[in-house]
Parts: structure tokens; C-alpha cells; sequence
């Protein structure tokens, strides 16, 4: 049988124990990043929990998110709102929700390139003065499958150090400002760092870490995505010393410019470094993207974790998660390891 005809067999077995999965109690789930990563836990989450958080990074600087934080001064909407999309239904009336949020202008003027879900974000803020508010109403109003919270109430910078940023001094370290440039980096990310050093977390995104039964953390752009909530004291703290078991979701692939050339456990090892006391539970990977099971398993070890190995990407070969396979990792992991939740 061929490999993708194995994953398509994987793939209807997956939904077929998804959708005759029994309700009722269910586990208090938090997850953690940004982007399209985070997006990908949740379209798979939300079909396993009714109880679902996500806290989502605010260092974005580029595309509509910058210019508008540029321009007012307010938190980057745009990976808020991504959330919020990957938290509608799939009935008519979320997906209807999650294109229109999700949809970009295109013209020659000031409005190119804007999404409309963040100038509905950033509108409500104006008017209700309060981020945490104005996110559960966007949520109401879409529908949502879970609430999306920010992890600071203030903007951020991310800064990186990296090695051959410039690639006529491939060994000098410098500083590189902003997490789309980050991002994009030719060079090799030593550390990254937030200014300001010391942001306050949002109290709800804390409350919600200690109050979880399960915290997931990734996948999506480590440097500028995932180790980003490690960097804010407060919320740090909480996922320290949270009761709440923890898993660390990995990418398909390294990311070009970020990541370039990582092995699995390589991303383990610059989390650790940049959160030594942060332990996980369990640490999840596609089968398929691990050639040095026994180096993840050491890796993993480290941070107190065990491995699961799973089928969790696209069956079509495209190195994306797909959402019911991912769905079936994650829920397969809630009951197989840890306490044994009212859930179960």
C-alpha cells in the first residue's frame, strides 16, 4: 500500500472515531501561539473540546497588522483574528464568518491589503476601551468555537540575535528588530528577546493557563510565534507552575529564514534554553518529519516529555496539519496520558 493511500485510510479512521467520540465533560484545553500554526491546533481542537482558549502573540509588525499598529497605536489584530477564524464552525454561517473576516481589500488606495476582520477588531477596542471585551464579542458574533485572548495588553517588539543576518559577515551577531524581519532572516537565530523586557500579561490569559487541564503549545514559527509566550514573566510563570498537563506540538518542517535546517529536536533544545524551567508533558510530531527518533526522545526527555509519534499532516503531501488527523493526535493524547480527567 502505498503511503498515501495508508494516510487516507488513517485519515477516515481519524474522523470516524472523531465523530463517534462521546460528550459531555470535557477537557479545559489552552493553546498557545500564533499564526497559522496556531490555527491549525484550533480548527483540530475545536472538534474535541467545547472548552477551548487561545492566548495569541501581539509582536506582528508587518502586512495590514503593522500598518495599523503603526498608524493608532493598538495591539497587531492579525493573527487575533486568525484565531477567531479558525474557531468558526463548519456550518454555513461560521464559514461564512471566517471568509469575511479573513478577506482582503484590493484596490489602489489606503485600503490595499486590509483585512476586514482586523478593522472590525480594531473598531470595537476603540469603542469598548477594553482588548479582552471586545474579542469575546467579535467571538459571540462569528460564533466561535472557544475564546481568543492576547497574551499582553501592549504592543511588542520582537528582537533576535542572529548569526550572517548579513551575508557578507556570516559570523558577526547582530540584533535584528521586528518579528517580520525576524522572520525572514538569512542567518541563523542565536536568541530572541521582547522589548519591552518585562510586558504584563492579560490576566485572563494567566487565569486561563491555571485554571487548564491542557496547555498545547505550537506548532507555528518558533522563534516569532511559539517562544514569544515563554518571554512574558507572568504568563511564564503560570505555565510553570500550572497543574495542567502540557503538550509541545512541532512543525511539519523547518521554516525557511527561522528555522532553516533545525532537526526536531533542535527545536526542543532552543525552547529549553530560553525557558530552562518550563517542563512538557508530552512532545508531538508527525511520524513521517522525524528521521532521529532516538535524538527527539533524548530531547524530549530533557524537558521531562515523552514522545508521540503520529500521522497529523496533510495526506495530500502538502506540509500543512490536517485538521482531523491532528484532531485525533490531540485526543488520543488527552486520554492516554496524565490524570484521568472527568472528561474521560
Amino acid at each position: 500500500m502505498s503511503s498515501r493511500n495508508l494516510r487516507q485510510r488513517r485519515l477516515s479512521r481519524a474522523t470516524a472515531a472523531l465523530s463517534g467520540r462521546k460528550r459531555g465533560a470535557q477537557p479545559k484545553v489552552v493553546a498557545l501561539g500564533g499564526g497559522m500554526g496556531l490555527s491549525a491546533s484550533l480548527t483540530a481542537l475545536r472538534r474535541i473540546t467545547g472548552d477551548l482558549t487561545a492566548v495569541v502573540t501581539v509582536a506582528d509588525d508587518g502586512g495590514s497588522s503593522g500598518r495599523l499598529r503603526e498608524e493608532l497605536g493598538v495591539l497587531p489584530p492579525g493573527d487575533l483574528r486568525k484565531a477567531l477564524a479558525a474557531l468558526c464552525g463548519d456550518d454555513e454561517w461560521g464559514q461564512t464568518w471566517a471568509q469575511v473576516i479573513q478577506h482582503r481589500f484590493e484596490s489602489k488606495g489606503d485600503l490595499h491589503e486590509h483585512a476586514v476582520g482586523n478593522l472590525l477588531i480594531v473598531a470595537l477596542w476603540e469603542q469598548l476601551g477594553d482588548h479582552v471585551q471586545a474579542l469575546d464579542l467579535v467571538g459571540k458574533l462569528l460564533g466561535a468555537h472557544g475564546r481568543v485572548l492576547p497574551m499582553s495588553a501592549v504592543p511588542l517588539e520582537l528582537q533576535a540575535l542572529v548569526r550572517g543576518h548579513d551575508l557578507e559577515r556570516p559570523e558577526e551577531v547582530v540584533t535584528v528588530r521586528g518579528q517580520a524581519t525576524v522572520a525572514l532572516t538569512p542567518g541563523e537565530v542565536q536568541s530572541v528577546h521582547l522589548v519591552p523586557a518585562d510586558p504584563p500579561a492579560v490576566p485572563e490569559a494567566v487565569a486561563a493557563v491555571l485554571d487548564a487541564d491542557w496547555v498545547v503549545l505550537g506548532p507555528g514559527s518558533w522563534f516569532s510565534s511559539v517562544i514569544p509566550h515563554l518571554l512574558v514573566p507572568e504568563l511564564l510563570d503560570a505555565l510553570v507552575t500550572t497543574k495542567a498537563r502540557k503538550v509541545l506540538s512541532l512543525n511539519l518542517a523547518p521554516q525557511p529564514g527561522e528555522t532553516e535546517g533545525f532537526s526536531p529536536q533542535r527545536h526542543l533544545e532552543v525552547l529549553g534554553r530560553h525557558a530552562p524551567k518550563l517542563a512538557m508533558d508530552v512532545v508531538l510530531a508527525d511520524e513521517a518529519a522525524v528521521p532521529d527518533r532516538e535524538s527527539l526522545a533524548e530531547a524530549a526527555q530533557r524537558l521531562g516529555a515523552a514522545v508521540e509519534l503520529a500521522p497529523v499532516a496533510s495526506p495530500d503531501g502538502v506540509p500543512i496539519h490536517d485538521p482531523e488527523l491532528l484532531a485525533a493526535a490531540y485526543d488520543r493524547i488527552f486520554r492516554m496520558h496524565g490524570r484521568i480527567g472527568p472528561w474521560r
